[in-house]
């Protein structure tokens, strides 16, 4: 996240191309992590640099959802070059926002609620932007209830500025009770991640409806764990909800490896588990891409 918006490294070319592909497919959202530091260090050019990803993503036909915070992978983090990517590890450069760093840091919070309510001033009536999810797996690296007062704090901030576009976070594991009956309670919009078969899909759905909201399913498709293109997208389009997969082409962030399955020799995994693309713009599997095209086409 802070190489992608860090001016040093800032890339309108390949955000131009590669959304360029997503439009042949028939993709109409992305979602795209925002991270604190990047903000921090170089605020206006921050939020101008978000503006140009925003009238690339336009031209391509292309809306966009924001996201916040996030509790998933790497705990430290800097401004400034970012690590290079180990072979074969999945997200080994991705870092969490903000991380352990509000618990040994509390007055960090002030930055943060800054933060939050910059970006959303600056942006509340921005109709390229479909959707702000304020937060990425909250409870997630064993933080649990720890991260409740942020997710809280986060929603109040939000809806101080009361941006035009919706709000929400996502919920992704059924055992997080009181983050998920806050997270449900208070998003516009009802997001959740789902990595597993139709089957299993389908009962988070059932679970899901019962609160009469717009439903986008933010995270899918994992192919070792049989969350494909082929069993999900189906359903998610006759159901009317939103379908955004994980990953779009290969590149750094070597999330076409597993989980927890790395391959320290930066050897093919059979199967990828996420991406949609090779580096060069042809299809990991051109099945996937004619039914997606399908799909997206009706």
């Amino acid at each position: 996240q802070l190489e992608f918006w860090q001016e040093e490294t800032f890339d309108p070319e390949t955000i131009d191309r590669e959304l360029g592909w997503a439009e042949e497919i028939g993709f109409n959202c992305m979602r795209v992590y925002l991270h604190h530091v990047a903000w921090e260090v170089d605020k206006a050019g921050f939020k101008d640099r978000m503006g140009q990803y925003l009238a690339i993503a336009h031209k391509h036909n292309i809306r966009t959802i924001f996201v916040f915070f996030d509790d998933c992978w790497n705990p430290t983090y800097s401004a400034g070059k970012q690590p290079e990517p180990k072979p074969g590890v999945h997200n080994s450069g991705w870092v969490r926002d903000p991380g352990d760093l509000l618990f040994t840091s509390p007055e960090l919070i002030h930055v943060l609620e800054a933060y939050v309510k910059d970006v959303l001033e600056t942006f509340k009536d921005d109709e390229r932007i479909v959707l702000w999810d304020l937060y990425n797996e909250p409870g997630n690296s064993g933080y649990e209830n720890k991260s409740l007062p942020l997710l809280q704090n986060v929603f109040g901030w939000a809806r101080e500025v009361n941006p035009s576009q919706p709000i929400s976070a996502g919920v992704w594991h059924h055992g997080l009770t009181d983050l998920n009956k806050f997270q449900l309670e208070n998003s516009d919009i009802i997001t959740y991640h789902n990595y597993s078969d139709e089957i299993s899909h389908q009962h988070a759905i059932d679970t899901l409806k019962r609160y009469n909201k717009t439903m986008i399913c933010t995270e899918y498709m994992a192919r070792r764990n049989n969350s494909l293109f082929s069993n999900i997208m189906p359903i998610l389009k006759e159901q009317g909800i939103g379908a955004i997969n994980w990953g779009l082409v290969e590149g750094k962030t070597n999330t076409k490896y597993a989980w927890s399955e790395p391959i320290p020799d930066g050897s093919e995994p059979e199967p990828w588990f996420h991406e949609v693309f090779r580096k060069d713009g042809t299809p990991y599997k051109q099945e996937e891409v004619d039914l997606i095209k399908a799909l997206t086409k009706e």
